[in-house]
């Protein structure tokens, strides 16, 4: 009787994995939903092929909207306001929409379907970014699996961006990677220096874009880049600073350093920056450097775990073990933090432990 009602559930299951198949193969072949209208704030409008998603069409039309996943629907950060033509709301939507945003008609751009005539609402901010032919100028080897790349601006010849925002880099077609891809990550350069934009990225084993970095990217390639995005900055407060970042979450840290630098912003800040091992701390120089110039700068490298006789005289454990023996006033600071989404959860409740108001608490979550 069991063995009956096992060939039966594996009867079902296949026949289900069939029709699901057809039905995306039919989507893909079959389905021609012809010209399609997109009317943009009721300012621009676009005509595209219709059959794909709302942020790919959209890019194609050189209207860029943030998108950290590249359109897999993991990040839910292409958000905008679909008044007219989109159907109903997918349940791959709704995890990344309030109560608020539901009845106000927003929506994912990467999940939503283009198959008829839309009418769409994006915020202003997003006709400002740009598209921006680069030059690839310099790769450094940081640690064995994050690189710094610095990219030389050609046409348009700058660029403006507030210190914490990111762009978004195009990975080409290429032997592992069958399409173009979008990916966003954060600018680590200083903001004053307009024609070039450097970023620090850390490779994702199988990632189609950082595979493309690591592997095919050479000096002197042509790159495209799109943005900025973000709002992820610097408050205007004088409350004490606390950093907290690991790996390539150095990225907005280190920009937003760079633009205390030049503004000659006094604050008190204490950056916490995690490792695993010695061998994966990098630019060490270059805080330092900052700890001489700014008015009042802690760098605090930590790192989890020492090898057998490892010569190290800083701090150990994990990096909010550090936090939480080092912050003395945490009710009167405030906290940025960067890096991956269990890092960044584990920091804010030791900061709230700690006595932190919960606003005070900014993030940038690297998915």
């Amino acid at each position: 009787m069991v063995l009956e009602v096992l060939v039966a559930v594996a009867v079902v299951s296949s026949i289900g994995t069939v029709l699901a198949v057809l039905l995306v193969v039919c989507e893909h072949f079959l389905a021609d939903y012809g010209p399609c209208r997109i009317s943009i704030n009721d300012e621009r409008n676009v005509t595209v092929r219709g059959g794909g998603s709302l942020l790919s069409m959209l890019t194609t039309e050189k209207v860029f909207i943030p998108s950290a996943c590249g359109g897999r629907g993991t990040c839910g950060l292409c958000k905008l306001k679909v008044l007219q033509g989109a159907g109903p709301l997918l349940p791959t939507e709704e995890p990344y929409l309030n109560e608020e945003e539901t009845l106000s008609n927003v929506r994912i751009a990467c999940q939503v379907k283009v198959r008829n005539d839309l009418k769409i609402e994006i915020p202003p901010e997003l006709f400002a970014v740009r598209e921006y032919i680069c030059k690839c100028a310099g790769i450094v080897d940081l640690t064995h699996d994050i690189k710094q790349f610095r990219f030389e601006l050609v046409e348009p010849a700058e660029v403006d961006f507030i210190a914490g925002q990111y762009v978004q880099l195009l990975a080409p077609v290429y032997k592992k990677g069958g399409e173009e891809v979008y990916r966003a990550y954060s600018v680590s350069s200083d903001p004053t220096e307009k024609n070039s934009i450097e970023t620090i990225i850390r490779l994702v084993p199988g990632g189609i874009c950082t595979t493309y970095c690591f592997e095919y990217l050479k000096v002197g390639d042509e790159v495209r880049l799109n943005g900025p995005y973000g709002d992820f900055r610097l408050s205007d407060t004088n409350a004490p600073i606390v950093f907290i970042a690991g790996g390539s979450g150095m990225a907005p840290i280190k920009c937003i350093l760079h633009y205390m630098q030049d503004t000659g912003n006094t604050r008190k800040a204490m950056y916490f920056f995690g490792a695993n091992k010695v061998e994966e701390l990098f630019l060490l120089d270059r805080m330092k450097k900052f700890e001489s110039d700014l008015a009042d700068f802690r760098f605090v490298p930590v790192v989890a775990a020492l090898n057998d006789g490892e010569n190290w005289s800083g701090q150990t454990g994990l990096v909010t073990e550090a936090v939480r023996r080092d912050l003395k006033n945490a009710s009167e600071c405030e906290a940025y933090l960067c890096g991956s989404p269990g890092m960044i959860d584990a920091a804010t409740n030791v900061l709230i432990e700690l006595g932190m108001k919960e606003e005070a608490i900014f993030y940038d979550k690297f998915e």
